[in-house]
């Protein structure tokens, strides 16, 4: 439930890039010196209202996304996921280690060329995908979003986002 979480606030983490321009001609030039590109994203899920949600960070007033990001090369997806969450969510304090439990993996998103498109198989006309997808900055906000609201809503959050409930549908959830 989510009124048993403590939230703080911590350093701003600026975007590396001014536009998404940018960060696709950044993400071809890391394509070139490392290869595919691997990413994990967290799918964090909370009972507000007896409802699930999902904790999504919004840039800005109209941007959402995942916690997580890039994998370094050769890196774990559980311990590369573990890595980004404690980034950015976990408190800046010198001793403090969260214990993140990651469970199961709910879906693999390709991105088949520079451009801003995920997929959620790898298109046939592609041999070689470009990347693969699997306290909080005072720049950011965290949300809790009901499932309800996320469903058939692309326009709003995307189309990654906007399928959670679809895949989060095989599951089933006991609220403790």
């Amino acid at each position: 439930h989510i009124d048993k979480y403590t939230f703080g606030i911590k350093e701003p983490q600026l975007e590396k890039d001014a536009s998404v321009t940018a960060r696709l001609e950044r993400m071809q030039e890391k394509y070139k010196q490392e290869g595919l590109r691997r990413a994990v994203e967290g799918v964090l899920l909370v009972h507000q209202h007896d409802h699930p949600h999902v904790l999504l960070l919004q840039i800005g007033n109209t941007f959402f996304k995942l916690p997580g990001g890039r994998l370094k090369p050769g890196e774990d997806e559980v311990e590369g996921l573990k890595r980004k969450l404690t980034n950015k969510l976990a408190p800046t304090l010198a001793n403090y280690r969260p214990k993140w439990e990651i469970g199961e993996l709910l879906a693999t998103w390709w991105r088949p060329n520079f451009e801003t498109l995920l997929y959620p198989y790898v298109p046939a006309h592609i041999t070689r995908p470009k990347e693969c997808i699997f306290s909080v900055p005072r720049n950011l906000k965290l949300l809790a979003v009901p499932l309800f609201e996320l469903y058939d809503n692309a326009q709003r959050y995307g189309p990654i986002i906007s399928s959670i409930p679809q895949i989060v549908a095989r599951f089933n959830f006991n609220r403790l």
